[in-house]
């Protein structure tokens, strides 16, 4: 199975590793260290020499609480970084739920849509529908990232279920408008709009969602879920969040979104070196970085 975008197909007979770039002065792991295009851009080819497949940059926090940003603003934040990253021979993914900064970004090169709304906001599913090939990940979320964890108790009733008919919706809404099946990844949305037992089950039963018949794409990396079940702050999750990793790609996920890139390949490298995967073919720690995995279309 492969995940068409705009300048590549990515393979995905091995895992996917997507390094986050958050270029926001209030995320809940890593807000301020990034919030400068320097320091992002920076951020963005370290995270390429430890081995990321995809950059995926974003200038609006989704944390529980986060207020909206104007277009204005998130523009001034992503676009410096994400013309820089489009240069760096890898897809680059923008994290973002306005059409206005859909469209700036696929004017620049942009190979995805990371969408934490699904492309549900007006306009959003045109703006894509009318690139000829730009992929896009749909993910699930209850609420908006202001109330979402206040509706997460009572919001469900099978989890599992629930979360998966809510993304064939979308899947089938987004085919409708005319963007391919290749062109889609989705993502069950850990942490947004659910409680722990909610993100753990849709971890343990993770592979139901793989009968929607596209690849899944999967974001634990230090999330609050993975604190309460070690009682680490969020600075200290870093071994949590690649045992987290790492289920989700046993469990059948092809990319995994995470902070900490190095561990988490060296993590899916052993893996692959015991022959439980096709990732004993990844390229070693100290080859230069490539487009990995993937092919320019």
């Amino acid at each position: 199975m492969y995940w068409q975008t705009t300048r590549f197909r990515i393979d995905l007979a091995r895992p996917r590793v997507m390094g986050i770039v958050n270029v926001t002065p209030d995320s809940f792991s890593d807000g301020g260290l990034y919030g400068v295009p320097q320091a992002a851009i920076a951020h963005c080819e370290r995270l390429l020499r430890e081995g990321a497949d995809i950059l995926d940059i974003g200038g609006e926090s989704s944390r529980p609480g986060a207020t909206a940003l104007s277009v204005t603003e998130e523009l001034a934040r992503v676009r410096p970084v994400l013309q820089a990253a489009v240069t760096l021979g890898v897809p680059v993914s923008v994290d973002t739920c306005k059409p206005e900064v859909m469209r700036a970004a696929l004017d620049l090169g942009v190979d995805i849509v990371n969408d934490i709304r699904a492309l549900s906001a007006p306009q959003a599913l045109a703006t894509v529908a009318s690139h000829p090939a730009a992929g896009v990940c749909l993910m699930h979320m209850l609420g908006d990232p202001a109330t979402m964890q206040q509706q997460a108790r009572d919001g469900y009733g099978d989890v599992v279920l629930d979360v998966a008919g809510w993304l064939a919706a979308r899947l089938d809404a987004v085919c409708s408008a005319g963007i391919g099946a290749d062109r889609v990844v989705l993502d069950p949305g850990i942490g947004f709009g659910k409680a722990v037992e909610h993100n753990f089950a849709l971890l343990a039963r993770q592979g139901e969602l793989l009968a929607l018949g596209r690849p899944l794409l999967v974001g634990w990396s230090r999330k609050s879920s993975l604190g309460v079940v070690t009682g680490r702050a969020v600075g200290d999750r870093l071994a949590a969040s690649v045992a987290a990793a790492l289920a989700a790609v046993v469990r059948g996920a092809s990319v995994v979104r995470v902070h900490d890139v190095a561990a988490t390949v060296d993590a899916l490298r052993v893996w692959g070196a015991a022959g439980l995967s096709g990732a004993a073919t990844m390229p070693a720690a100290a080859a230069a970085p490539q487009p990995p995995g993937s092919t320019r279309s």
